[in-house]
């Protein structure tokens, strides 16, 4: 194992850290909130430091690079960096415990929007900016970033579809194209255009500057931290609007804003995950409408707020304009599934993702005609094109591993004695890296209600989530440090 390259890599991860962390420093010197100003400030010391020590001890590293150290960086990456990013908020007295502080800072950072916090809008400008920050961040992935800006040609060029590849979310990578670093980069470009034209038209409803950036890196990385503590209730109709269209465009993948970009409009029309992602969404929408139309005055308020609902549950935004934990039944049933399916691969969204329900209904109806003519050949194919059989593989092991965490993680969070809702719910949102789910840790909930112990499950559970499972199995398998010594 390669370990000298692997702290290099967290070395410039850290140095990254740093200079993300800047904004909020000239955000609380804009506040003139001096105690937060020097906590992100010593945070950025911290930073620079470790990063710093590491990249000089591993400057003279060698550069063969594989999946294993792939899959190490990038778990050990996002640990690392949510370790660090925690500080501010303990340092600040902000949030006093760094277990919640750190419990936080995963779930910003994983895009989920969890939190322990009772109340937001206590909290300081600069430290609120960090907070939402950390979703932008991890929406495309800070490796991803990594991978845009730094030269990783010549030998070490190996190493950076193994990074992209352990990063990024969805059942298999592929290159936009020849050049990995160009396909990030490309990637990082539609990210930023999005966002960027979010935020105009936040600013467009007159919504100010600093809740503009904040609610557009939430949309972005779907991750919904919000800066109020109703959420997006106070906010007007058009504001909530915006928000819907964008995280359902959040939710797409990014590959298809390439292919219109390209003018290959006929590709995009019958690609087969984006129909399922689009015919799921607005299938739930007209049943929610239907079922909560009883609940508003009109019927086109009701689709506005399920518009809303389902758009940011599942995307794995978590944003709210309503309390959906006082809905019908089936409209809370609904939402729930939604959690469990999530948006497209190679989106910033969560959950088990389209691509993969898709490939598990195709692969199903393969075998069923394969056990009615065994002698015929059946294929799966998505879009027009074969799915090769490591492929198809690979998502029934995700999915054996997804309902073995899920299970595991279910039981310990039940030593809580909580209710069956709040737990079951809370584990969907966080290992789907949602957020809100129903009972006590519904949209107007929180998480402060679980111990120190389950706070840990959970936050294994959104990391797991979030780098889909194998990054965090394999840095926790004694195997694989057993190899390495």
């Amino acid at each position: 194992m390669n370990h000298r390259m692997i702290g290099k890599l967290l070395g410039f991860l850290l140095l990254l850290e740093c200079m993300f962390l800047f904004p909020s420093v000239i955000v609380s010197a804009l506040y003139h909130e001096e105690t937060a100003m020097r906590a992100v400030f010593l945070t950025m010391v911290i930073a620079a430091a470790l990063g710093g020590a590491l990249w000089l001890a591993g400057r003279k590293a060698e550069r063969h690079f594989y999946a294993r150290e792939g899959m190490l960086v990038t778990a050990l990456g996002w640990i690392v960096l949510s370790a660090v990013g925690a500080l501010p908020f303990v340092i600040a007295g902000e949030i006093p415990s760094y277990v919640d502080a750190l419990f936080e800072v995963i779930s910003g950072f994983t895009t989920t929007g969890a939190s322990i916090l009772t109340a937001v809008e206590p909290m300081s400008k600069g430290l609120l900016f960090w907070r939402s920050f950390t979703h932008w961040l991890g929406g495309m992935g800070i490796l991803v970033f990594l991978l845009a800006i730094v030269p990783m040609g010549g030998k070490g060029g190996g190493y950076s579809v193994h990074l992209l590849r352990a990063e990024s979310p969805g059942p298999s990578v592929s290159k936009l194209v020849p050049k990995m670093r160009q396909t990030a980069a490309i990637l990082y470009g539609i990210y930023i255009a999005l966002t960027v034209i979010n935020v105009l038209f936040l600013l467009a409803g007159g919504m100010p500057l600093f809740d503009s950036l904040c609610t557009a890196f939430g949309t972005a990385g779907t991750g919904g931290f919000g800066i109020k503590n109703d959420s997006m209730a106070s906010y007007s109709p058009y504001i909530q609007t915006v928000c819907t269209v964008f995280m359902a465009l959040f939710g797409v993948n990014f590959s298809v804003y390439f292919l219109i970009l390209l003018r290959k409009f006929k590709q995009v029309l019958h690609n087969e995950e984006l129909l399922l992602y689009v015919g799921i969404m607005l299938s739930a929408i007209a049943v929610i409408t239907w079922n909560v139309s009883s609940l508003f005055s009109t019927v086109g308020e009701a689709l506005h707020h399920a518009a809303f609902a389902v758009s940011s549950v599942m995307t794995t935004t978590g944003f709210a304009t309503e309390d959906f934990n006082l809905w019908p039944e089936l409209s809370r049933t609904i939402l729930v599934v939604l959690m469990v399916c999530g948006a497209s691969a190679g989106s910033t969204g969560g959950g088990i993702k389209c691509a993969r329900l898709l490939l598990l209904a195709k692969s199903l109806r393969a075998r069923m005609r394969q056990m009615l003519h065994p002698r015929s050949v059946n294929l799966v194919r998505v879009d027009g094109r074969a799915v090769g059989e490591e492929i198809l593989q690979g998502v029934n092991t995700y999915m054996s591993a997804y309902c073995a965490i899920a299970v595991v993680s279910f039981l310990l969070l039940s030593l809580d004695s909580l209710s069956m809702e709040t737990n079951l719910t809370g584990m969907l949102a966080c290992l789907n890296n949602i957020g809100p789910g129903l009972a006590l840790v519904g949209p107007t909930g929180n998480y402060s209600c679980f111990t120190a112990l389950s706070k840990i499950v959970l936050m294994v559970d959104m990391l797991v989530g979030r780098l889909e499972i194998f990054p965090i199995l394999i840095l926790l398998s004694p195997r694989t440090w057993r190899k390495a010594g």
